[in-house]
């Protein structure tokens, strides 16, 4: 069964930290790219992070560069997504995803994280 758990969302002042972690299934964690996503209320879902499965490459949304930072543990086969200088239009719904490619919309998704940044 295919599975990614996300954690860490919660609320937060605008300016400080959060990180999320994304813990998959041995079989997802392996074979696919994995990503962030955020949906803002009323918004549709966007790209904010992406990591290869390598985790030699990596990329980001204009609006989160320099601030996020995406990272993966292959020991623990989960993904973070480092939150610093948060603003509150950073504030929605967080999803973690599973790619077969690079660039390619998501096969797989976690159920989202809560961020609420307040201003």
């Amino acid at each position: 069964q295919v599975q990614l758990v996300e954690s860490g969302g919660g609320l937060v002042q605008a300016g400080g930290s959060l990180r999320l972690s994304c813990v998959t299934s041995g079989r997802i964690y392996s074979n696919y790219a994995m990503g962030w996503f955020h949906q803002a209320p009323g918004k549709e879902r966007e790209f904010v992070a992406g990591i290869s499965r390598s985790g030699g490459t990596t990329s980001y949304a204009d609006s989160v560069k320099g601030r996020f930072t995406i990272s993966r543990d292959n020991a623990k086969n989960t993904v973070y997504l480092q939150m610093n200088s948060l603003k509150p239009e950073d504030t929605g719904v967080y999803y973690c995803a599973a790619s077969t490619g690079w660039g390619t919309w998501p096969d797989y998704w976690g159920q989202g994280t809560q961020v609420t940044v307040s201003s």
